[in-house]
């Protein structure tokens, strides 16, 4: 990585240094295209390799080999020439390719031929009640802690949810030092004749052994409560007991102090929906993403998505798309020709057609049941605004038929997120209420500036003899 003085021209920006970002930014630099990687955090890595430079020796064998993997991803990232700037936060990018961005509390613009968006993914919102009380938060939040500042819950603990991050974090936590006291599983029996279809495949893959080595150290240490239906944080002024039931109507009451909640991940669409890119739902994964080539190439000529961004495969796979989309921008931008472009990049296609069909076991498996995405009554779903779900229902019932709509009668979804945690949760409430699929009723058009920006620091945009290049749109 270069500590030159930051051009004002390149020939690719990458967006995010995740593992598909780290991978793509180094590709590319290393086929002699002038490359800058902006990213939010101050040292790469994503959210799945957070800290993977600074950690512990003890929190990096609690975090397991596959954390350790990205290290490799770093190392060949910081001996590449690509221009890194950790702490720029992007907020707008323009038709023309002219990226705003904070640093060190200026306002900057750089500008590219070509874009590689490699945000990856956030999780899927879990609104139920109670879910906004202090000692209630996500599972990536509760992973956050633990590789960035070595912390692991305390306390009555409580995981709840489905899918693979679930008992993944378990096993990080035990592995701490950290203990579990009762894991709530919300995967609906029916879904496991649905998957029956993907099983071989899934057996196949290295995913089968890795997932089952995790459910059996799980089981052997903590209680698992299977077939969860109903689920209800209580508290007063903090989260004191939670309350779930496997069916019928007899509830189980629980004391706990952290509820750990977690129902998957779906691709982060701010920054490729506010370019314009084409944006469709994917049914397997309930979740919107962007179309995407195999290149990752969207519906706008000089723009990529890499990454979860553009479908959740996890993070090898990120990796191997983020290759593919650089050796693809390397062709377009005329540094490769066709040929060298396909043979490079065919050992990493394989591989990543392997992975994403073997992970559709996984999608299937871990699709989450409709009373925990369609909340009711009383129950926050934007949590920005502290928006109930009865006052959507409420105008729903008037006859407004869709989330964008929904913003002329209140602020769902105008917080300070711009609906990063509620717009998926409006979508399916729309869908249910009309009984149409999320992808008639569609999503929150979102709009640039896509992170919360002051008016001093869009004043210190560097306006001069970069005024033609003014990139915000309000």
């Amino acid at each position: 990585m270069t500590t030159q003085p930051l051009l004002e021209r390149h020939d690719l920006a990458v967006i995010g240094a995740g593992p598909a970002g780290m991978a793509a930014a180094a590709t590319a630099a290393g086929l002699g295209i002038s490359t800058v990687l902006l990213d939010e955090q101050p040292s790469p890595g994503g959210q799945i390799y957070r800290g993977v430079t600074e950690a512990a020796a003890a929190t990096r064998a609690a975090l397991g080999a596959d954390y350790r993997r990205g290290q490799d991803l770093v190392d060949a990232l910081a001996s590449s020439p690509v221009h890194y700037v950790a702490g720029g936060t992007v907020f707008d990018i323009s038709p023309a390719g002219e990226i705003a961005f904070l640093t060190d509390g200026r306002t900057r613009i750089v500008s590219a031929r070509r874009i590689i968006v490699a945000t990856g993914g956030q999780e899927r919102p879990f609104p139920i009640e109670g879910w906004t009380l202090p000692g209630v938060m996500t599972a990536g939040a509760a992973q956050i802690l633990l590789k960035q500042a070595d912390l692991v819950p305390s306390g009555r603990v409580v995981l709840a949810g489905t899918g693979p991050l679930l008992w993944l974090l378990a096993v990080q936590i035990l592995r701490a030092g950290g203990r579990i006291d009762l894991i709530l599983e919300t995967t609906p029996k029916r879904n496991w004749r649905a998957a029956l279809r993907h099983l071989p495949r899934f057996l196949a893959s290295a995913y089968a052994a890795k997932g089952l080595a995790l459910l059996a150290q799980v089981r052997r240490k903590v209680r698992v409560v299977s077939g969860v239906s109903h689920l209800s944080g209580l508290g007063g002024e903090r989260l004191e007991r939670v309350v779930y039931r496997t069916g019928g109507d007899r509830e189980t009451v629980i004391d706990a102090d952290t509820l750990l909640l977690h129902q998957g991940v779906v691709p982060s669409l701010h920054l490729p929906d506010a370019l314009g890119c084409k944006i469709v739902w994917n049914a397997e994964q309930r979740s919107f993403q962007p179309v995407v080539d195999r290149w990752g190439a969207t519906s706008l000529d000089h723009v990529a998505v890499a990454g979860d961004g553009g479908g959740i495969g996890g993070a090898q796979s990120a990796a191997r798309r983020g290759r593919i989309a650089a050796l693809d921008a390397a062709f377009r931008l005329g540094r490769i020709d066709r040929a060298r472009r396909d043979r490079s990049a065919l050992p990493d296609i394989k591989a990543l057609d392997r992975d994403l069909k073997a992970r559709r076991f996984l999608d299937v498996l871990y699709d989450p049941p409709a009373q925990f995405r369609v909340p009711t009554g009383d129950t926050i779903v934007c949590r920005c605004e502290e928006v109930p779900a009865r006052r959507i229902e409420a105008v729903m019932a008037q006859g407004v038929l869709g989330p964008n709509q929904l913003k002329f009668f209140m602020r769902c979804g105008m917080g300070p997120c711009q609906g990063r945690l509620c717009g998926l949760t409006v979508t399916e409430m729309f869908a249910a209420g009309r009984g149409v699929s999320p992808e008639e009723v569609g999503h929150y058009r979102l709009r640039t500036p896509i992170k919360p920006v002051t008016v001093a620091e869009m004043a210190s945009l560097p306006f001069g003899e970069h005024a033609d290049k003014a990139v915000v749109r309000l």
